[in-house]
């Protein structure tokens, strides 16, 4: 029977090839899901030299299994701190454990934490109408909803 764990394993051996990294392998009844990502995107002929690796490892005994081996979604949340770093000077949405939703560039990201610019309305003093200024948030990567990309179409 194949565990997670032996599929983490060797989906890392394989990843030391390259910049690929992982982002989550799931596991549901006779499905594995592998999710893979890199800086410049995944290729589809990676993703089944990956299949192939598994398949040559593992041997009849994933034949039991549907596997499906993939690229992290573009518009889908953040999983791991890679994911982040790599969209640091891209414009991100992040939805706090508040509820609220903020919208700004990602600007630094740490182990734990992340920082984004965003633009908000303030009335600078002896002003009467408001401007648009930077402002830096910061956030806790276990104390928010998601964090995910947002696509522009400019």
């Amino acid at each position: 029977m194949i565990n997670k764990e032996t599929i983490k394993t060797l989906v890392e051996e394989w990843l030391q090839k390259g910049d690929y990294f992982l982002v989550d392998v799931m596991m549901d009844g006779d499905r594995i899901a592998i999710e893979i990502d890199h800086a410049d995107g995944v290729w589809v002929e990676d993703c089944a030299e990956l299949s192939r690796y598994l398949q040559e490892k593992l041997g009849e005994e994933l034949d039991e299994y549907e596997l499906e081996v993939g690229s992290a979604g573009l518009g889908q949340p953040f999983k791991v701190v890679q994911q982040y770093k790599n969209h640091i000077g891209d414009e991100v949405e992040v939805l706090a454990a508040d509820g609220k939703k903020y919208v700004g560039v990602l600007k630094t990201v740490e182990e734990n934490s992340f920082v984004i610019t965003t633009k908000e309305k303030q009335i600078p003093e002896g002003k009467k109408r408001p401007v648009l200024v930077d402002v830096d948030k910061t956030f806790a990567m276990d104390e928010v909803k998601y964090t995910k990309y947002v696509l522009n179409f400019k």
